[in-house]
């Protein structure tokens, strides 16, 4: 009798391919050098208009050259026969400030983990449109919460991006509410992808253990 899969496990297609696949972390000065092949993954990537490539393009190396100034940036990119995924991200200050602008109370496990340091956010991912697209992002975001010793990542989408949620949730990532964050009004949406372990009390993944207290 084979043991069932979990919902989240690469379908039997996908796992040639992820086998193949060669993950390496890169840091802010190496994701500056690769800027041009990542600025292109994204075009490809990217379901951009006729004659609006070089505007996402370029607004994407301006999110670049933002975020790799950010305390803690990281970075892992997939490759294969050549460049064909990215995910970076920064660990979530445990001052709470990531979370200003969150609409009503924020549920308390979130201010726990944030205060124990185990959150992490994911601030950009970019995979190449092939058939095995879903598994590879879901495994660049798992491996770079793992490197971090993450227990919750979190990401916001903006709320008209209803195809990018959806394939966020598909992935196991649940909606939290919604954040504003300047410059404009405009409400995110705040999604986490748990990776604590799920109990009677903690269905969702989200429990607190004092035990796991990370080191200031």
């Amino acid at each position: 009798m084979s043991s069932p899969r979990h919902p989240h496990d690469p379908e039997g297609s996908e796992r040639p391919f992820l086998d193949s696949v060669r993950l390496r972390r890169l840091n802010r000065w190496q994701a500056e050098g690769m800027r041009e092949n990542l600025a292109d993954l994204y075009v490809e990537s990217s379901a951009t208009p006729p004659g609006e490539e070089f505007r996402g393009r370029q607004e994407f190396l301006h999110r670049l050259e933002r975020d790799v100034q950010l305390p803690g940036f990281d970075m892992l990119v997939a490759e294969a026969e050549g460049l064909t995924g990215c995910v970076s991200g920064i660990p979530v200050p445990r001052d709470g400030s990531w979370w200003e602008g969150f609409d009503g109370p924020m549920p308390q496990n979130l201010e726990q983990l944030t205060a124990s340091g185990h959150v992490f956010a994911i601030l950009e991912t970019v995979v190449h449109p092939h058939q095995h697209a879903h598994g590879l992002a879901r495994r660049l975001q798992e491996r770079l919460l793992a490197d971090h010793h993450s227990s919750l990542g979190v990401t916001l989408v903006y709320q008209a991006a209803r195809t990018t949620c959806a394939a966020l949730k598909d992935r196991g990532w649940q909606e939290a509410g919604r954040i504003h964050r300047l410059p404009g009004p405009t409400a995110l949406r705040v999604l986490v992808l748990p990776l604590g372990e799920r109990t009677e009390n903690h269905p969702d993944g989200l429990a607190h253990n004092d035990r796991t207290q990370r080191p200031e």
